[in-house]
């Protein structure tokens, strides 16, 4: 594999992996929060804050501790071998992968996909290093042109590596440019689910197998919801209750898609410190009574069985 930082498209779907079969497949939350995550810290200092989700956070193990909303899709081959695929590596995938990577035995990251280049999204580029330093040659980053431009700007040093001043080394990344047509990253064809992010910005969600997975979206149109349905797992994104937001759905707005796109199961990401996790579940399993719909937050370190 090649070491160089320059860009170049890969779109097509030829294999990487061979033909081994996959003997067992799970996706993994890496992240379930929004940008800032969960605790916040002004929550934390302030003496007037009567917040209860961002002091449960600190307690270990509470589910509203929330990082950056990022996904592992893990696939282990028939010959034992393992495929790690990430989609999204926000500022605080450090910590995630502190926390989950060593659980999960993820030793390498055979492809990294990103859904937009927002700083949940692409702020732990740096933090690659690690790995191409002493686990692995280089990493295949998957991402649009629009979105490769605003990692050149953030991260120049990444993307042309004559340009690192530091003595430390810089991660080898190989930029993949895609577009909206189906692609393979490490052997898994996903087909890119685009979305409005906000008025006037799009932003790609990702299919693969019978998962769809859409972190972050203000509205879905109908030709993307053609894509979506038939799915049997739906994570979409659901910032908070009721106040709507510019650029994310509400969990309201999150509860209508669910019902609309018509998934067997559908989990909720990118929550805010408004969403405190065990009461709002609580509410939402009653849903499945009165709606048919089976609909949770899912929480960081959530693991999930799948079929790819």
């Amino acid at each position: 594999m090649p070491i160089s930082g320059t860009p170049k498209n890969n779109s097509s779907l030829d294999s990487d992996v061979g033909a081994n079969s996959v003997a067992k497949a799970r996706i993994v939350f890496l992240g379930t929060g929004t940008s800032e995550g969960v605790p916040r810290v002004s929550c934390l200092t302030s003496p007037d804050s009567n917040c209860p989700v961002c002091p449960d956070a600190l307690k270990p193990g509470s589910p509203n501790r929330r990082r950056n909303t990022s996904l592992l899709i893990q696939r282990e081959f028939d010959d034992g071998r393992k495929s790690n695929i990430v989609i999204d590596a926000g500022k605080f995938f450090y910590e995630s992968a502190i926390q989950l990577f060593p659980k999960f035995d993820v030793r390498t990251i055979d492809a990294l996909v990103i859904t937009h280049a927002h700083a949940d999204a692409v702020g732990g580029f740096d933090d690659l290093r690690d790995w191409t330093n002493n686990a692995q040659e280089s990493l295949p980053i998957y991402l649009r042109e629009v979105d490769l431009q605003v990692v050149e700007q953030l991260f120049y040093y990444l993307v042309d590596r004559s340009k690192q001043t530091g003595g430390g080394g810089v991660a080898k990344l190989n930029f993949e440019t895609i577009d909206s047509s189906p692609f393979r990253a490490d052997g898994l064809e996903l087909t890119p689910l685009p979305v409005e992010h906000g008025k006037n910005w799009e932003c790609f969600g990702y299919r693969f197998g019978d998962v769809s997975y859409i972190s972050d979206a203000s509205h879905i149109s109908e030709e993307t919801a053609e894509l979506i349905r038939g799915s049997e797992i739906l994570v979409v994104d659901a910032l908070r209750p009721a106040r709507t937001h510019g650029t994310h759905f509400t969990v309201e707005q999150a509860i209508d898609q669910a019902l609309r796109l018509g998934a067997e199961r559908t989990l909720l990401v990118d929550a805010t410190h408004d969403i405190d996790h065990v009461p709002v579940n609580t509410e939402l399993a009653k849903l499945k009574d009165s709606e048919g719909l089976d609909i949770q937050y899912a929480y960081d370190g959530l693991d999930i069985e799948v079929e790819l």
